[in-house]
Formats: C-alpha cells, structure tokens, sequence
C-alpha cells in the first residue's frame, strides 16, 4: 500500500499537465491557475490546521522553503503546459546535477567520485536530448526548455531546504509550501499580467472552474498519499518509485500528442532516469520524517 501511494502521487504530477491545458483552453493561464488551485488548498490548510502556524515562529527559514518549492511548482506547470512534455520533465529530472553542487555549496558536502559520475550521466542525457538536428548547441531552444531546466534546479533547492528544516513540523513544512506556490505563481501572475504578456483571468471563461477543482483534488489526495506511503518505505525506494512519473508522463503525453518520442529521446531519457536512480541509491541517509515532498 505505501509504495501504490506513492505511485497515484506520482502519477497525478506525470499527468498534471492534461488538466493545466483543458484550463488553458479556457483563457486561463497556468500561473493563474497554479494561484487560485494552491490559494483554496493553502487557505483550507490555514484554518484546518491553525497550529501548524506556530512552526513559522520557531523556524524562520520556512519562508524560504515556500520560496523554492513555489518556484518549482510555477516553472514546472508553466512548462507543461506549453512545451513537449516528455522533454520538459526530462529536464525537470537533472536532480543528480543540482543537487550535487547545491548540497557542495550551501552544506559543505564534498563532491564523491560516484557523484561527479553521476552528474556525467545526467549532462550527457540532456546533450542527446537537447542536440536535435539541425541545433546547433545542446541548450535550451524555448521558454518550456528553460523552464523545465528552472524547476528542476528549484526542486533540489527545495530538497536541500527540507534537509535543513528536518526538525520542522510536518504540517508547518507543507502549510509553507502550499503558501509558496501561491504567492510565487500569484506574482508572477500580476507582473504579466500588468506587462500585457499575460491574459487577466477576468477574461477566461468559466469552463476552467471543473478542471481546475480536478487539479485542486488531485494534488490533495496526492500530497495524502506521498504523507502516508513516504514513512514507510526507506528514502532510496521511496525516489525510485517518485521516478515513474517519467513512465507517466511520457506515455499520456505521447498517447494524446503532446509530446514526440523517438530514439535519441529515449536514449538521453534512460541516461537522466539513471543518474537520478543512481543518486537514490546513493543518498546520505537522513530522517525519514523530512521527506515532506517537494513536488507539493
């Protein structure tokens, strides 16, 4: 049972981006959305749970935690929402790369030489997915491109801040979370909003209303079942199993056309996945109880 929880987490973010677009549709722009969702769940939390409140007082960097995984959450559906789905979360996916220089810069941990391979795996991943032809670099070529690359550097920031507020409530940790991608994607919003690059809600029909309650309730149940399966399983299994929204995505993406496969996608893709299963494995352990999920 903890490890299908952890699957249906994983797989309401694989396919999180059907829902984001039928919203799209409407006129609604994913910052917009991801705002208003994570409003009603945040201010639900807030009330329900007034003491996980009291967390904020005793652990300041919390509002940094927000931070990070606000910035994750908006990159990550502005993403998918517009982009190649398949190559977005592939890219979302460059935790071994990240985190090996966030945890070397911001906790003082040296680099191993299985972690510099690691890191090797994920660059030469994204060189064959990037390097299409006729590019003429292996970079980024688009806004979903960059915002794939942008979200998954916020994921591992958010990582390593959970890492440091391991003593944390749980509650408080997800409370700070949930606030995060609301006031990140809620300013993000307004300034494209004001700048003209980005459609007022006042505009989107009301269509979008039953879709976006279907993210709302997906991501509830989802963060429900990642509190419960998480616990119980050990870290390494635990990321592993949070890996199959690759499988996830892929297909549903590919299936409704959203997204292309072919080989030198599969090619780059099983040498990211690798270098993420690789890191699990290989993770300092650390108490099971801070594994709030960054991909709240």
């Amino acid at each position: 049972m903890p490890a299908l929880a952890l699957m249906f987490n994983a797989f309401v973010w694989g396919v999180s981006w059907f829902p984001f677009r039928q919203v799209a549709s409407f006129g609604l722009h994913p910052l917009w959305t991801t705002c208003l969702v994570y409003l009603v769940i945040a201010a639900a939390m807030g009330l329900l749970r007034r003491h996980a409140w009291k967390g904020f007082v005793a652990f300041p960097m919390l509002a940094a935690l927000g931070l990070a995984a606000g910035f994750t959450n908006v990159g990550f559906n502005w993403a998918v929402t517009q982009g190649d789905v398949v190559r977005v979360v592939l890219l979302f996916y460059l935790m071994p790369l990240w985190s090996v220089l966030l945890a070397w810069l911001l906790l003082g941990e040296r680099p191993t030489g299985g972690s510099l391979v690691r890191v090797a795996l994920a660059l030469a991943g994204v060189v064959v997915v990037l390097k299409a032809p006729g590019t003429d670099w292996p970079v980024p070529s688009s806004l979903p491109d960059w915002l794939g690359v942008a979200a998954g550097f916020g994921f591992a920031v958010t990582n390593i801040v959970l890492r440091r507020l391991r003593h944390a409530p749980g509650e408080s940790r997800a409370l700070a979370m949930f606030w995060g991608c609301t006031v990140v994607a809620g300013v993000a919003a307004l300034i494209g909003t004001a700048f003209g690059g980005i459609q007022s809600p006042l505009l989107a029909s009301s269509g979008w209303l039953g879709w976006a309650a279907v993210l709302g309730t997906g991501f509830i149940i989802a963060n429900v079942c990642l509190q419960y399966g998480a616990p119980k399983l050990a870290a390494s299994v635990t990321s592993v199993i949070m890996l199959s929204e690759v499988l996830f995505a892929s297909v549903s993406s590919v299936a409704l056309g959203a997204a292309t496969m072919d080989a030198r996608i599969l090619i780059g893709g099983a040498l990211i996945v690798l270098g993420a299963v690789w890191a699990a494995f290989a993770r300092t352990p650390t108490p099971r109880d801070d594994r709030v999920s960054a991909s709240t």
